[in-house]
């Protein structure tokens, strides 16, 4: 504090320490400790150091097609200096949006579907949310309004979002949250619809569910419960909402993941990361016809929500010209057609005693568990090993209890095995001085 003036100022000893806060960080652990990339070709990134890694999380389940693209470069540099952006509130539109918005409609499996967009997952989330509870409203049955996630989901971290995700941690901090919303436990169709009876099929908006859990923990479903799911839903008459944010554009083999599961029609689907490549921020809600019905025949309804950069003109042109590179060079089947490869690399990883399962084998996507008591030990084991990786030269994603894998679509197979080599590499060297199961019995 200045003693004159009452007003704090800045020390000049602290002017070279970051200033950016980091998502997800805890900044007291991370200031002066970053590790800073400073470019990224394909599936490869650089750090400051000038050392090359290999990309094994696509940014955040994000670059699908690789990154530093110049298609999209190219497009989004081209629309910058056509249009860079304008609002798209009321009757006002652009080009980009109304083409972008057409093309995913033709590729969702949602039947005459509309396209609400937004900057990311969580106002997609947050769009669907509030579109169920208003959809209900206007058919004459307000009551319904809850709105049911499942233990371990992930919806991103707006208002519905923390509400209804199944991550403890990530609401814990925050006090009373969105009313009406709520849980139910992963993969058990009997606790889903006992809780639609609990509170009542009249008074339940809709049941939000990712294909598979991301964040979570990359949790595949058990056989018949998505299907059994989107059963449930359409026999008491909520609506089913897809979470396609991290599943969506390849990493599952198909479009918007979803379809692999046979005859599953959702009522929305929330997609964003892959949609651009992590390019430029993009997500938003791809809504049936039903569902659309009332806001968009007859004299309508205003639909009171949206971001400044809905429709924005460059980030459609980044997503437009994404589409493209993966229609082009034939990545959406990629998903699938590497699963088996990425499983067959990680699964001898499951011998460690460090190591509880892999879990992998449905798209582009895995998680190596670590062994409960490890953890009970250490619990930032994750944290530990994914820097033991890193230092490698391979980047993975730490979760609470796993290492998540998710690379670029454009991954060849040899390097799936230059992943699972290096968390071998990185077990071994951590397993020294950290129990494994010995000491669970």
């Amino acid at each position: 504090m200045s003693p004159a003036s009452g007003r704090w100022k800045p020390d000049p000893m602290k002017q070279q320490e970051t200033r950016f806060w980091h998502p997800f960080a805890n900044m007291a652990e991370v200031a002066g400790h970053e590790f800073t990339v400073t470019r990224a070709k394909g599936v490869h990134l650089w750090d400051d150091a000038g050392r090359r890694h290999l990309d094994a999380s696509a940014s955040l389940w994000c670059a699908n097609v690789g990154h530093g693209r110049p298609e999209i470069a190219a497009a989004v540099h081209a629309q910058l200096l056509e249009l860079d952006a304008y609002m798209t509130f009321g009757d006002y539109t652009n080009p980009q949006a109304e083409e972008l918005c057409r093309r995913l409609a033709e590729l969702a499996p949602v039947p005459g579907a509309r396209v609400f967009l937004g900057s990311g997952g969580g106002d997609a989330i947050e769009m669907a949310a509030k579109l169920a509870r208003q959809y209900w409203a206007l058919e004459g049955m307000p009551r319904r309004q809850h709105v049911l996630g499942r233990v371990g989901g992930y919806h991103g971290t707006h208002g519905f979002g923390t509400s209804i995700g199944g991550i403890e941690a990530n609401r814990a901090a925050f006090g009373p949250l969105v009313a009406a919303t709520g849980q139910v436990d992963r993969d058990d169709l009997g606790a889903l619809e006992r809780r639609i009876l609990e509170l009542g099929p009249d008074s339940v908006a809709a049941f939000v569910c990712e294909p598979v859990l991301g964040a979570g923990g990359v949790r595949l479903p058990e056989p018949g419960y998505i299907e059994g799911a989107a059963a449930l839903c359409a026999e008491y008459g909520v609506l089913f909402v897809v979470d396609s944010v991290i599943c969506a554009f390849g990493r599952l083999g198909t479009w918007f993941g979803i379809e692999r599961w046979d005859g599953v029609e959702p009522d929305m689907i929330t997609f964003a990361k892959g949609v651009s490549n992590g390019a430029l921020p993009l997500g938003g809600t791809i809504v049936s016809e039903r569902v659309a019905e009332p806001f968009w025949e007859g004299e309508g309804s205003m639909f009171r929500h949206g971001q400044t950069y809905s429709g924005h003109s460059a980030c459609c042109v980044a997503a437009l010209a994404n589409i493209e590179v993966l229609e082009q060079e034939n990545l959406i089947p990629r998903g699938q057609e590497l699963e088996g490869d990425l499983h067959d690399a990680l699964r001898p990883l499951a011998d460690h005693p460090l190591i509880a399962e892999v879990r992998a084998g449905l798209g582009l996507l895995a998680a190596v568990e670590l062994d409960a008591g490890a953890l009970a030990r250490e619990p930032g084991l994750a944290l530990r090993l994914q820097r033991a990786v890193r230092e490698r030269c391979v980047l993975v994603r730490p979760l609470p209890t796993a290492l998540a894998i998710s690379p670029p679509l454009t991954i060849e197979r040899e390097q799936l095995q230059e992943i699972a080599d290096a968390i071998d590499d990185a077990v071994r060297e951590v397993a020294h001085d950290i129990p494994a199961r010995s000491v669970t019995g």
